[in-house]
């Protein structure tokens, strides 16, 4: 009988033999199957539109979430900042792939365009006739606030600089523009500067935390005003301004306000960026991208001057493009070296104790009232959110001047920022 066995032998031969090409197509295409499958399910993102999306989805649930009044961590901790924070962390986890897809061309088209539209609705309310009424004793108590801020972050660089990044004055230049200005002013030289992210990170930390116990400390000054008041034998008679300035009831929006003000921001943005890199550029700070910032905040001032700066929605799409603005640059940040935080927090520690020092001095020599000094503090420190609810812990008639000092910052921290940073490069 002949065998049968080596027919069926043949095929437990094959793997140690030259395989045949049916069966090596079949291993190749199972192989292949497996590698799209993993492409498919990995949770790195290359794609710039999906990156833009996820931001602005983390954006609204943040807004969502403040807005429903039910997480206390909201009422103390900006939820800009926590964008910040998880962006960042998506970053360091190798979440974005910067390398392998067209993120970081995406991201830095978009903030290039949106940076300046956001300065520029910032400014709407800005009206220079309201803020001149204020008189010059309110002015001159704003900028010795603010030049008091300055002088700090120029004392704390001295002391601290060799223990610092070699890049830190462009990200403490930063930080000075949010503390005489606000979180708008703090983006704005950050994108002219350029700051490494994770030191900008550090900053915008620091930012928050000390914002929020100066917000405490300013609180609690209202119960001892008498007695400071008494101390520099402040005039309060001079404190009665209903007569000089007025809060402007804000209009409903509507579909028109909201495709006039996209449309013009928009243009007009586009315009100054292109008119900014026909001028010639100035010491360190100063260029193309300053330049356009200049011209936006000129513009947005000179409109808030118009019927068209009481355009309803201005500050609403201005908060949507700081988000947005917010989110890409930490979307670039990186939190393994988050042990050089410590030294940015001692750096805005010493930059408050000069402030208060400069601050109860003039205070003290000008006889005035721990009102103008608080609200002008907050003003610079905290902006446009907490100046008038520290106006109105004083007195609710006093709230219209702390909106007023609130927007001075707005329109003039991107220029101190900017200034403070120059002298700090000085110093390198």
């Amino acid at each position: 009988m002949p065998p049968v066995a080596l027919p069926l032998a043949q095929p437990v031969l094959l793997p140690s033999a030259p395989c045949g090409a049916a069966s090596c197509g079949t291993v190749g295409s199972a192989s292949a199957g497996m590698d799209v499958f993993n492409e498919e399910v990995s949770l790195v993102i290359t794609d710039g539109f999906l990156l833009i999306s996820l931001l602005l989805a983390i954006s609204a649930a943040l807004v969502v979430a403040d807005r429903s009044g039910r997480f206390k961590l909201l009422k103390y901790v900006p939820g800009f900042v926590i964008l910040y924070i998880v962006a960042a962390l998506l970053n360091t986890f190798g979440v974005f792939d910067h390398d392998g897809g067209d993120i970081t061309v995406v991201g830095d088209t978009l903030r290039e365009v949106m940076l300046p539209a956001m300065i520029l609705l910032m400014l709407f309310k800005c009206d220079i006739r309201q803020i001149i009424k204020l008189g010059p004793k309110l002015l001159l108590t704003f900028a010795v606030t603010a030049a008091s801020i300055i002088i700090g972050f120029i004392i704390s660089y001295l002391i601290l600089h060799s223990s610092l990044d070699p890049e830190a004055w462009k990200a403490l230049g930063a930080l000075n523009a949010s503390w005489t200005g606000g979180s708008a002013n703090m983006v704005a030289v950050q994108e002219v500067l350029q700051a490494p992210e994770n030191v900008f990170g550090y900053v915008l930390i620091v930012d928050t935390v000390l914002y929020s116990f100066w917000l405490l400390l300013i609180f609690s000054s209202v119960t001892v005003s008498d007695k400071f008041d008494k101390w520099t034998k402040a005039d309060m008679s001079k404190l009665d301004f209903t007569d000089r300035v007025s809060a402007e009831e804000e209009k409903p929006m509507t579909l028109s306000s909201i495709f006039g003000l996209i449309g013009f921001a928009l243009l007009a943005s586009a315009l100054a960026i292109r008119l900014g890199e026909l001028l010639p550029e100035v010491g360190a700070v100063i260029d193309g991208t300053a330049w356009t910032i200049l011209i936006v905040s000129v513009l947005g001032l000179a409109i808030g001057s118009t019927r068209f700066g009481k355009t309803a929605g201005s500050n609403e799409l201005a908060t949507i493009l700081l988000y947005l603005i917010i989110g890409i640059i930490a979307s670039g940040s990186d939190f393994t070296s988050l042990a050089e935080a410590p030294l940015y927090l001692v750096a805005g520690i010493i930059v408050l104790l000069v402030h208060i020092a400069i601050m109860l001095i003039y205070a003290k020599l000008t006889r005035t009232e721990l009102f103008s000094i608080a609200v002008a503090s907050t003003a610079n420190i905290g902006g446009i959110a907490s100046a008038p609810v520290v106006a109105g812990a004083f007195n609710r008639q006093l709230v219209p001047v702390g909106v007023l000092f609130a927007l001075m910052g707005t329109f003039l921290g991107t220029f101190l920022g900017l200034w403070s940073a120059q002298i700090l490069s000085g110093l390198a």
